[in-house]
């Protein structure tokens, strides 16, 4: 198939080492590329059982067929290993300029094994790496990292292409267990931790250089298909959406469905939604619509501070993810203090989603007697300091650290605490709406809003609220065309795009493989089935597949409900359409 450079660079960095390999044809055609090949290689290289940080994990970038092509929303990487904030499958995306850096070295994969004794910074290159010391650079933030390679390390006597560079924080050396990788600034591969599995091989940063382009099937026809999609593109009622109030337009959508996550997840509304909402962050922030290459969503907010304590301040964000964390669940009326949530947790190098939920489940903890912080709801400089004991591995926030599970057993809050697999959710309360709750619990990676996007359909009444019957069917639809979406690589919000009949066009295009619908989902179940097979391999049971028991509790302000026969009658359906023994 043409789309494919067929290259594997493998990297040991234990004895600064590297070679090339080929990636054999019928590995593509099976797996068609990132999400796929992926899980493949972990499955191949990992040795079972590996401790995630353990020098024998791999650290898996990726990218796809559709990277460097005219394909709009397909500057994205995806990066793959054993996360050690879960211990099963850990698969997170990133977008901004950097992907097509990565792909313009010249491989459809590259693995990186071992551990480096001192800290280093990788340079890669079209059939080279460099190993740079990074010693200088261990400790410091993120953006000071990313700024620091680009002024040490970039080789410009040969004038490459493509340039780009992805990062790891404080967090991630101190082994915070969802440590970051992050690129261009505010663009991050955030959750279950892949950063932290490159900090723990003392990579601090590598440098991606290029000029290698894929040979494509058909250009013509590729020309063709963007054409197309921007025609549709520019009337789209979603695409203004983003591009008007980006993805904080969704704290009004969930607080009016009253599944909007609040005070760690026991309500569904916060009362004050519209101090944290897309109005307020736009008129009372100075905000301009920002998107990745390639792009014509432009749901990126380039945010700066009018007012209070954080007056001056830039970022790219917030998003509605960050929003619902810190905002609802723990109670911060302020979006300016959220932005500034958001800008201290991309500096230190952790997930704001996770970081967000753990400090609300520190604060209930403190409220039920259970640990001795000074932190409420709504205290911001509490929170800011909890975060910076979480990022340091300090005192309580060392327990934290370890993520949600470990927290929950040390301080005996397990009926409360909310996960699925060890992952916290996103900003959909599955009381409300019950099919988030089943993508929650059968996410390869854990309570993943993003593997399916189910709110999407249950949002807009696609599948009502009020009846269980077809969810399942309906999410594995879902998951299916995303898996492929994943292979590519593209971004999630051309969903209503990217239909079945405009991938097997783009695919054809791309890498000659005549496709339909029916062949695309056959290769989606087989992807599914290979994280499957790995996450088993790594101990996984259908317990795994059940949401904690916080999220089986009655909201508190409306009563809503996602009971166990509820979830479990979901379940067996959704079990019984993958070919899986419950």
């Amino acid at each position: 198939m043409k789309g494919f450079y067929k290259k594997l660079l493998t990297i040991d960095i234990t004895e600064q080492l590297f070679e090339e390999k080929t990636i054999q044809e019928t590995v593509l055609q099976q797996y068609l590329g990132v999400k796929g090949l992926g899980a493949y290689l972990l499955n191949k290289y990992n040795p079972p059982q590996v401790p995630p940080l353990d020098p024998g994990n791999h650290l898996i970038f990726c990218t796809g067929p559709s990277a460097g092509s005219r394909v709009w929303g397909s500057s994205r990487y995806g990066v793959f290993t054993k996360s050690p904030l879960t211990g099963f499958f850990s698969e997170s995306y990133s977008g901004g300029k950097v992907p097509e850096a990565i792909d313009a070295a010249g491989y459809d994969a590259i693995l990186i094994h071992g551990q480096s004794k001192d800290p280093v910074v990788l340079s890669i290159e079209p059939g080279r790496v460099v190993f740079n010391t990074a010693q200088n650079l261990w400790g410091k933030d993120t953006f000071e990292t990313e700024a620091a390679i680009a002024t040490e390390y970039v080789n410009k006597k040969k004038k490459y292409k493509k340039t780009g560079i992805v990062a790891i924080g404080p967090a991630a050396e101190n082994g915070v267990s969802f440590g970051i990788i992050q690129n261009d600034n505010w663009h991050c591969a955030g959750r279950t931790g892949a950063g932290t599995v490159m900090a723990s091989k003392k990579i601090k940063g590598i440098l991606f250089q290029g000029s290698k382009k894929r040979e494509y099937h058909d250009e013509d026809a590729l020309k063709s298909f963007a054409k197309h999609i921007a025609d549709i593109g520019r009337d789209h009622p979603g695409v203004k959406a983003y591009k008007s109030m980006g993805t904080s337009q969704m704290v009004k959508v969930l607080n009016n469905n009253k599944a909007f996550p609040t005070q760690y997840w026991s309500k569904g509304y916060f009362d004050k939604w519209e101090n944290i909402s897309a109005d307020a962050l736009h008129t009372q922030c100075d905000v301009k619509p920002t998107g990745c290459l390639k792009c014509f969503m432009a749901c990126g907010r380039q945010t700066t501070i009018l007012r209070g304590r954080h007056k001056g301040m830039t970022l790219e964000g917030p998003e509605y993810e960050t929003i619902y964390a810190f905002g609802g669940l723990c109670l911060v009326d302020s979006i300016e203090e959220i932005a500034f949530f958001h800008v201290l947790c991309d500096r230190l190098g952790m997930d704001t989603i996770t970081a967000g939920n753990l400090c609300a489940f520190a604060i209930e903890a403190v409220k039920r007697g259970r640990v001795d912080i000074d932190i409420d709801y709504g205290d911001v400089h509490g929170i800011e300091k909890l975060l910076h004991m979480i990022a340091k591995r300090q005192g309580p926030g060392d327990i934290l650290a370890q993520g949600i599970k470990h927290a929950a057993r040390q301080w005996d809050l397990e009926d409360i605490a909310v996960h699925a697999k060890g992952l916290e959710p996103a900003g959909y309360d599955p009381r409300v709406l019950k099919g988030v709750g089943l993508a929650y619990g059968v996410s390869d990676r854990g309570a993943c809003h993003l593997r399916g996007t189910f709110y999407k359909p249950e949002l807009t009444g696609m599948s009502p609220l009020d009846t269980l019957e077809g969810k399942a069917e309906l999410l594995v639809e879902f998951e299916d065309r995303l898996t492929i979406f994943d292979t590519m690589v593209l971004c999630r919000f051309f969903r209503d795009i990217y239909t079945w009949e405009e991938l097997t066009a783009m695919i054809h295009a791309l890498t000659g493989l005549k496709a339909d619908k029916a062949l695309l989902q056959k290769k989606a179940g087989n992807i599914a089935g290979e994280i499957r097979k790995f996450n088993v391999r790594e101990g996984l049971t259908s317990t795994d597949d059940r949401l904690s028991k916080g999220l089986f509790k009655k909201l508190d302000d409306t009563g809503a409900q996602l009971t166990h026969e509820e979830y479990e009658y979901m379940l067996a359906q959704y079990y019984k359409i993958r070919g899986w023994e419950l």
